[in-house]
């Protein structure tokens, strides 16, 4: 028996009406992605990547098409239900990192296990797992405002793991970061994909989509290549 891919979208339409003027996002996209997978979404501004990603993060919805998450027909969800999705089965990863400055990073790290319900011991014991896993448990009782650019991504990834969603989303992860704190948290997401973690990045660096296994290009609204990453860069 096949296993079930994590992602599965089949003739997705997104359609955007700006006064009288339709404008077509996305042209009946066809993808699947399965569990493991390290891949890296390409293309221009303006050719659909990001909308793509928002309707894979159950951020936007589709005009047209089907889109399945571990087998679950997210358009015949109600927004109470795509809110637990987004919560529990999607972590994100933003490039502004999005924290919260008046929290300690543990407390940052806790607060999607806060919306889940998960008890306070809990949401201390996993959060200080999912710190250790990016190097910061040291950091827990600091500000957000007291740490690099870096540190704040780090914080960030352990934030979507912590609720052990099955997909880890990432939006231009590394655009705010130099280049010695992009390697950092590339290590990471390719760390946690040899633990099983299944990673879509958003990227507009070539450099950094050769460090994932799958690269898929976007123009005008549609997927125009699908590849293989030959020579991938270990770190």
């Amino acid at each position: 028996m096949n296993e079930i891919n994590v992602v599965e979208v089949k003739d997705i339409v997104k359609i955007y009406n700006t006064g009288e003027v339709k404008y077509e996002a996305l042209k009946g996209i066809n993808l699947s992605i399965s569990k493991g997978e390290f891949t890296s979404i390409m293309g221009t501004s303006g050719s659909g990547k990001s909308t793509f990603m928002n309707i894979l993060g159950c951020l936007d919805k589709m005009n047209e098409g089907q889109y399945m998450l571990n087998g679950k027909d997210i358009s015949k969800l109600t927004d109470k239900e795509l809110a637990s999705i987004r919560n529990k089965e999607i972590g994100f990863v933003f490039q502004a990192f999005n924290l919260l400055p008046k929290m300690s990073i543990l407390e940052n790290v806790e607060l999607p296990m806060v919306y889940a319900g998960v008890s306070a011991k809990n949401r201390r014991k996993r959060a200080m797992e999912a710190l250790e896993k990016v190097g910061l448990r040291d950091w827990v009782n600091h500000k957000s405002t007291e740490i690099s650019g870096g540190q704040k991504q780090r914080v960030a990834i352990a934030r979507a793991i912590v609720n052990e969603p099955s997909i880890i989303m990432a939006d231009e992860p590394t655009g705010n970061l130099d280049s010695k704190s992009t390697v950092d948290i590339i290590k990471i997401f390719q760390q946690l994909n040899d633990d099983g973690a299944t990673i879509i990045m958003v990227t507009h660096e070539p450099d950094v989509a050769m460090h994932t296994k799958r690269i898929v290009r976007f123009k005008d609204g549609e997927i125009v290549e699908d590849k293989i990453v030959e020579n991938r860069i270990r770190l």
